[in-house]
């Protein structure tokens, strides 16, 4: 049986209680966290109007690229410190 969103910010705003040490009258600032972090979470899967999220651009390595493919990492660059004269 799948969770609903209300039963999963519901057990999520009671960890958060637990976590703390079960602090009187800070229900609210528990559930409106757990709230948030479940709207990160569908956020993250996609957006409410049912589209997928963005994904990201891929990272490029600094280097140089061979002919089979590999590539060998760039020679690191050091500070060059300007002495007082």
């Amino acid at each position: 049986m799948a969770e609903t969103r209300e039963e999963w910010i519901k057990k999520r705003a009671y960890a958060l209680w637990e976590e703390e040490g079960y602090p009187t009258g800070r229900d609210h600032i528990h559930w409106e966290q757990a709230r948030q972090e479940r709207e990160a979470l569908d956020g993250s899967a996609g957006a409410s109007d049912g589209t997928a999220a963005k994904p990201r651009a891929k990272r490029t390595v600094t280097g140089t690229k061979t002919t089979n493919g590999v590539v060998t990492p760039a020679p690191k660059r050091t500070a060059s410190r300007k002495t007082a004269s």
